[in-house]
């Protein structure tokens, strides 16, 4: 039985976090940490929860089913699962998220060298698919390529940002704005959305679990402990980084008081305390965390479509990462305001699929569960959907009226109620009657 040594398991872990490390979890943290001033570590808190603590429990949910989504959504009936899980990694592949990282390290690491104009984003993205495809073409080396030398170089660069941050902070820690005072918890919670992990970890766990098997573990118990382990280490390093990341802009107040996001707080403070090298150091680590992400998105699309479709991984690889050079070159604006309703739409539906799926000892019959509370959730997802497209006056005041609508949260009441009622009738019928043959 084939068992990974420790330097193994190591570098597993490295390549699952630099996975899901992106530009937005660069980004994220810095914007909500200046927000938050004083109250920076409650808010931090509720940032670690849904940025870090729901990704982790997606690894695990789909490390015990075996890695794949399409396992998770076993009780909702194949068509139905099949249709949730093609609208995840459409979404947080070639359609927005693939395509973001190339505009989004393009902004950030190359436009203020090279000019912000689109004949350079153009050869810019050329230049960083190419190496994305190279990479995602040999899936069985990623904890090699990524895992052994991308990550320590990333990794290498944060800490030298988090330790600036830390250890010279450009200022004292500023006061919180007016939503961070009355409820920072809250507002680090939902902040933490944004990262948009949880969606992705649905898509990363097959990558995981692949790349273990590339490494000759056949055992699936192994498989699901060496996920586990892996998903642990990403969460640790993920939350070192937030955490540095919330110190660095609570104290930027000073020199970043009028930032707009977290992009213009790190500017202003790598170039504060390392001048013309903050710059170079910042762009090193927005492209090789875009990098990472891009290839285990693109590679976890090709795994998934060409086990749905009659297409081998190589075309569908190749066909997504053409495809998402054409939309990264829409530009970010375009990106961001296409993608924001359909991931809001999503997030509902995937929290419960988790939640249901790591309770699924607690079912008699799953089926009776999982249909009616995942029916709920998409009904609120639909409308929190159309609602951030711009077209609120389309939705019933009904849903805008339910407890913590106004903190986005208005379908987790009417989840519970019916996942309550549901759960309680599944005890009541008891199994189901086996048809003798």
């Amino acid at each position: 039985m084939t068992r990974l040594k420790g330097s193994d398991l190591l570098a597993l872990g490295f390549m699952t976090f630099a996975l899901f490390l992106g530009a937005g979890n660069i980004i994220f943290p810095p914007s909500a940490g200046l927000a938050a001033g004083d109250h920076v570590w409650r808010a931090a808190l509720g940032f670690l929860l849904t940025g870090v603590g729901l990704p982790l429990l997606t690894v695990v949910a789909l490390a015990r089913v075996g890695g794949g989504m399409d396992r998770l959504t076993a009780p909702l009936g194949k068509r139905a699962g099949v249709l949730l899980a093609v609208a995840v990694y459409l979404a947080i592949g070639p359609l927005f998220a693939t395509p973001r990282t190339a505009v989004v390290s393009f902004e950030m690491g190359v436009a203020p060298f090279a000019g912000e104009n689109d004949l350079a984003l153009f050869l810019y993205s050329v230049a960083y698919f190419a190496a994305v495809l190279f990479l995602a073409l040999n899936p069985g080396k990623l904890v090699d390529s990524i895992g052994k030398f991308i990550t320590p170089v990333l990794i290498a660069a944060l800490l030298v940002l988090g330790g600036a941050a830390i250890l010279a902070p450009s200022g004292e820690i500023g006061t919180a704005a007016s939503a961070y005072q009355a409820a920072p918890l809250v507002e680090g919670f939902l902040q933490g959305y944004l990262t948009m992990d949880t969606l992705g970890a649905l898509v990363f766990g097959i990558v995981i679990a692949t790349a273990i098997r590339d490494r000759g573990v056949k055992d699936d118990a192994l498989v699901t402990r060496y996920s586990m382990i892996a998903g642990t280490i990403a969460a640790i390093g993920l939350s070192l980084v937030y955490l540095a990341l919330f110190y660095l802009g609570a104290t930027s107040q000073g020199i970043a008081s009028e930032a707009q996001n977290g992009v213009q707080i790190l500017t202003a403070y790598v170039q504060h305390t390392f001048g013309i090298a903050g710059s170079l150091l910042l762009a090193v680590v927005i492209t090789l965390a875009c990098l990472t992400t891009a290839v285990g998105l693109l590679t976890a699309c090709g795994e998934f479509f060409s086990r749905l479709l009659p297409l081998s991984y190589r075309t569908v690889v190749l066909v997504f990462g053409a495809f998402s050079l054409l939309v990264a070159n829409q530009g970010l604006t375009q990106l961001i305001s296409l993608s924001v309703p359909v991931l809001v739409g999503l997030y509902p539906l995937a929290i419960v699929l988790i939640a249901l799926s790591l309770a699924d000892r607690l079912w008699v019959e799953p089926r009776r569960v999982f249909i009616p509370t995942m029916g709920v959730a998409l009904i609120f997802g639909l409308a929190d959907g159309i609602a951030a497209a711009g077209f609120k006056d389309v939705v019933p005041t009904f849903f805008t009226q339910l407890p913590l609508a106004h903190q986005s949260l208005g379908w987790l009441v009417p989840v519970l109620v019916v996942l309550a009622i549901a759960a309680l009738a599944d005890r009541l019928l008891g199994k189901p009657v086996q048809a003798i043959a």
